[in-house]
């Protein structure tokens, strides 16, 4: 089962466990402060020395800070893949973030201080309340709980792509009971699956417990059960198309059974005056913060660019991409490989391993630094900052021709970090374009202020862990 939540749908099972770390997070602060000076207190005042006043609203930014930190590193994702070690690592690197933020904030409101003691016990705690609730939660709580119960009415090549769904991640939302199969349609899924009703289709649902009816029919001209599905969302089974269905169970648009009716008529691409201005607002104020904050790393990298070969080498790599609605513009980016890169004139994808990347080119693309001359592209309003990576012309028009919608992605401003980016690592090949795609038409369709700054804070896990670069 999935919740809309940041303008895209989130397992119900996530959201609770990440409810029920907030909690465990908020009391932490208090069992901080109750070790810390043994004294008493209250939910509204604390007997302790240098703390005065109610103590819920510093439980609570640290608790708030906690989860945000958690997510930034892939910690709420359904798509994180990490063995234990891995998890362990974007444990402390979330629980140490979040006592270096928490301790600014609190610090920055004096009102809020409650001493650097208290805030280092509370992560403390909250570390150890991270291991034990999600040690607890995979063995006590039962996921089933949390999956819808669907019917999948066809049985052929269209209803095969949901039972052929390897991912877990893709899996995690819903348990197929079973697949009805459609006048005179073949069969493509394993016989066992398959149901025939006996009455009619909403009984079949009563009796499975079905809570939601997937159409995944071949051809719908032939014998489409109107009357039947009618009776299903009247008796409050939803009925919802195969397309959408996958959409919002994978976090991407399928191109293989995309139509033009669906983009027309489905929901999203919105585009109005509010959103343009929430997009460009944000756009202005992260990249603002971000110079304040990259600009020593910038003057570094530029330094040792120099260093490593001459003082005559440029230090900025411009090019040609497409951006808003096809048009090129020129993008900006540390120069991470020689100069001669493409003597021959000729647009190359960088692969891994490339020869070309110079030694500190390679360190800066490790950890993106090279992208950050791309601000300026986001302060004259040419890119923002969530967005489908910007292509190069010559990639853009033999993409086009081969991979249908392609076009769509420039629908929106091309960005510095994406949802296409967080899900698909980098891309280096015709095929990786087209899974790109799928999830950048997901982002075009969905975006909200709010995705984009999900989108923002769980880039954190890509830029401190180098996932994706070459």
């Amino acid at each position: 089962m999935r919740i809309r939540v940041f303008g895209h749908y989130v397992y119900a099972s996530i959201a609770v466990l990440a409810v029920i770390e907030a909690l465990v997070f908020f009391a932490a602060v208090y069992g901080a402060v109750l070790v810390r000076f043994h004294g008493s207190l209250g939910f509204l005042a604390v007997d302790a020395p240098g703390i005065d006043g109610a103590l819920w609203p510093r439980a609570l930014l640290f608790s708030g800070v906690t989860v945000l930190c958690l997510l930034a590193f892939g910690l709420y994702s359904s798509r994180q893949r990490a063995r234990l070690l891995g998890l362990a690592l974007r444990i402390i690197l979330a629980v140490l973030m979040a006592f270096v933020i928490a301790s600014a904030l609190l610090y920055l409101i004096p009102k809020l201080w409650i001493g650097r003691g208290v805030v280092g016990l509370s992560a403390l705690g909250a570390f150890f309340g991270i291991v034990v609730s999600r040690s607890v939660f995979s063995r006590v709580v039962d996921e089933n709980v949390f999956k819808r119960r669907v019917l999948i009415y066809g049985a052929g090549r269209s209803a095969a792509m949901i039972a052929e769904l390897r991912r877990r991640a893709d899996r995690r939302g819903f348990h197929v009971v079973g697949f009805v199969p459609g006048p005179g349609e073949g069969r493509a899924v394993d016989s066992g699956r398959l149901l025939e009703p006996k009455g009619s289709l909403v009984q079949l649902c009563q009796r499975l417990d079905v809570a939601e009816v997937v159409v995944a029919m071949d051809d719908r001209r032939r014998g489409f059960p109107i009357s039947e599905l009618l009776n299903c969302r009247l008796a409050g089974v939803d009925v919802t198309e195969q397309l959408t269905f996958l959409e919002r169970e994978t976090g991407r648009v399928r191109l293989d059974i995309l139509n033009p009716a669906w983009l027309i008529f489905g929901e999203g691409f919105r585009r109005n005056a509010v959103r343009r201005l929430s997009a460009r607002a944000l756009d202005l104020a992260a990249a603002l913060l971000v110079l304040a904050l990259a600009w020593p790393f910038m003057l570094l990298t530029a330094l040792a660019i120099k260093l490593e070969e001459g003082l005559k080498a440029p230090v900025l790599y411009r090019q040609r991409r497409v951006g808003l609605l096809g048009e090129p513009f020129e993008l900006m980016k540390f120069r991470s490989m020689r100069v001669d890169a493409e003597k021959d004139g000729r647009a190359q994808w960088a692969c891994k391993g490339d020869t070309r990347v110079t030694k500190v080119g390679a360190f800066i693309r490790k950890v993106r630094i090279d992208e950050l001359p791309q601000l300026l592209n986001v302060l004259r309003g040419q890119m923002s900052f969530v967005g489908p990576r910007p292509e190069r012309p010559e990639f853009v028009a033999e993409l086009a021709e081969r991979i249908p919608y392609y076009v769509e992605r420039h629908s929106v401003k091309p960005g510095l970090t994406g949802w296409a980016q967080l899900c698909y690592p980098y891309g280096s090949s015709e095929q990786d374009a087209m899974e790109k795609l799928q999830y950048d038409l997901y982002y075009v369709k969905n975006n909200t202020l709010l995705f984009d700054l999900a989108i923002l804070v769980q880039t954190a896990e890509v830029v401190f862990l180098g996932k994706g670069a070459r």
